[in-house]
């Protein structure tokens, strides 16, 4: 379930966990609200921060290692034909035949629909999102409302660190002295609010495929997918309404046989 910690993205997770703690340690060594909290001895807020900091920190960890949904052998219950009657097979335009056999031209292995082959892991992966190089890994089937908690997580742990760096900029006669005084604190607000707009845009993009039961995949590349390039620009096979879309994505566990959804909806489109 779960990949070496020591393999491919050591560096980038080493990166990862030293600047999320040299950070940390920045914001309780200057003068502020949670420094002051902890020499006043409120200790609430002081241990809630480095708590929440841990917690982005183990789901970091979880997303980055965890099997995305590699598909490492051919399961004979999973494939296109399952529960698809003749009538529906007919039903489908003759542009999607070739779905049925579809095969995986680097690891010759047959492909469940919304799996993609990724160059950087040389796996295929089911419902592949995108590969992602913060985490060094990809995004998919098993890993993706993970990564969407972590992103929210994330960007609870980086406004509270912005607010935080906020207030401990220190008054000073002069512009040289201010910046002698705050530069460092100045450097860790400015890296502070770019990541919270980078992560921001992330969990809003992400929370707007999921409520469409869309990937990144398949919102950027619909054009060249099999079984989307037949379809209009504003239809979407697997799209069972938000609310659904979200239980789905959120609660329900579990690999789900993505043919029968594109055959159960294309049939009720008929």
């Amino acid at each position: 379930m779960f990949k070496n910690v020591f393999g491919s993205g050591f560096l980038v997770r080493t990166a990862h966990v030293i600047l999320t703690w040299v950070v940390t340690l920045i914001l309780f060594l200057y003068d502020t609200e949670l420094r002051k909290q902890e020499e006043t001895g409120q200790l609430v807020q002081p241990v809630l921060f480095v708590l929440l900091v841990l917690v982005s920190v183990l789901l970091y960890f979880a997303v980055s290692l965890m099997d995305p949904g590699f598909i490492l052998s051919e399961d004979r219950h999973l494939q296109f034909t399952l529960g698809v009657t003749e009538e529906q097979q007919d039903m489908i335009p003759p542009t999607t035949k070739p779905l049925r056999q579809r095969r995986c031209g680097h690891c010759l292995l047959q492909q469940p629909m919304r799996s993609k082959h990724c160059q950087t892991c040389q796996h295929c992966v089911r419902r592949y999102d995108h590969h992602c190089p913060w985490i060094e890994n990809c995004v998919g089937e098993r890993n993706h409302r993970w990564f969407v908690l972590y992103l929210a997580v994330q960007l609870l742990v980086l406004l509270w660190g912005l607010h935080v760096s906020w207030t401990g900029f220190s008054y000073a006669p002069s512009w040289q002295l201010w910046l002698r005084t705050n530069g460092v604190l100045l450097v860790v607000a400015a890296l502070l609010a770019l990541l919270s707009l980078i992560v921001l845009l992330l969990v809003c993009s992400h929370l707007y495929l999921v409520s469409l039961n869309t990937t990144t995949w398949e919102f950027m590349s619909r054009h060249r997918i099999s079984y989307l390039k037949h379809c209009g620009a504003d239809e979407n096979p697997f799209d069972r309404g938000t609310v659904r879309n979200l239980w789905g994505f959120f609660c329900v566990w579990g690999t789900v046989v993505w043919e029968q959804v594109y055959f159960r909806e294309g049939s009720d489109q008929v």
